[in-house]
């Protein structure tokens, strides 16, 4: 099995309430790996996540004074997989409160910019939080799962968990592939395995089910993330797929539950097919390589 290889991700924003002056070099330190989307307010910092066009949020310790840290603790229980970040540039008399009631209002992270080594720990802890953590899961443990298998097996199952968004359809993902569409279906099905169809669909929904771990996404906000065309169709999809409404699916499974799920349904019974199925390859191919080695 070849090792796993990540597709390259656009830069993914930040959103922050920061110093004017902390803004130029925030900015500089996420060249190359983040775009920062600078706010003046708590509440445009909800309207980013809510919307989902953040991942991750910067607050500098010298903004958050008694009212915002009412605010800050909010969104931290709101949103409990974004990574929120403290920031300290410069000390001032109140910073040590400022600190603790950050930490009090479930901040985990403090990265101190008042030495140059701090710039680079924010740059590496923004960078890393992008490739998500059910992604890597996800990955992980079906590479146990998976170990020997064709290349072109793996590489169906990496392409579903790479980090990304993730494929809205069986010809992008075909694409992604570089395989024709009926060639990889009927090739799948031949191999009498679930379609790819339902490879993506349950795969859409390990991730659908991360994100409603943040209370503070609707299930509008989610559809829309993960490109259904509305919360209903969104909700017809979980219904057809595994049985249970929207909120019946928010409400009985996370990240890790569906992630189980997935593996028990459509890998875990499959194992023996899987081993020697390359859904990139043709048959003939595959035998014509053999022959020659």
């Amino acid at each position: 099995m070849q090792p796993i290889a990540f597709a390259p991700l656009p830069l993914e924003p930040v959103t922050t309430v920061l110093l004017p002056v902390e803004r130029t070099r925030v900015d500089a330190a996420g060249e190359g790996r983040y775009r920062a989307l600078h706010r003046d307010s708590l509440d445009d910092v909800f309207d980013d996540l809510r919307g989902q066009r953040a991942g991750a949020v910067v607050l500098s310790v010298a903004r958050c004074g008694e009212e915002e840290l009412y605010a800050v603790a909010r969104l931290v229980r709101e949103f409990p997989r974004v990574t929120a970040v403290a920031l300290l540039s410069h000390e001032q008399r109140d910073t040590p409160r400022a600190v603790l009631g950050l930490g009090q209002s479930g901040v985990k992270s403090l990265v101190d910019v008042r030495h140059p080594e701090g710039w680079g720990q924010l740059r590496d802890l923004l960078s890393n939080q992008f490739f998500s953590d059910i992604d890597r899961l996800a990955l992980g443990q079906l590479s146990l799962d998976l170990i020997g298998v064709p290349d072109g097996c793996w590489r169906f199952f990496a392409a579903l968990f790479d980090g990304a968004a993730g494929a809205s359809s069986v010809r992008a993902l075909a694409a992604r592939l570089l395989v024709l569409p009926t060639t990889m279906m009927s090739r799948f099905f031949r191999a009498e395995l679930p379609s790819p169809k339902r490879y993506l669909a349950m795969a859409r929904l390990v991730r659908a089910a991360r994100a409603f771990e943040n209370p503070g996404l609707s299930v509008a906000s989610v559809s829309d993330r993960m490109d259904y065309s509305s919360p209903q169709s969104f909700g017809r999809h979980v219904r057809m797929l595994i049985g249970l409404t929207a909120l019946e699916f928010r409400e009985r499974y996370n990240g890790e539950g569906m992630l189980h799920r997935f593996r028990d349904e459509l890998v875990r019974p499959h194992l023996h097919t899987l081993r020697t199925f390359d859904p990139l390859t043709s048959r003939t191919a595959s035998i014509a390589k053999g022959a020659t080695n």
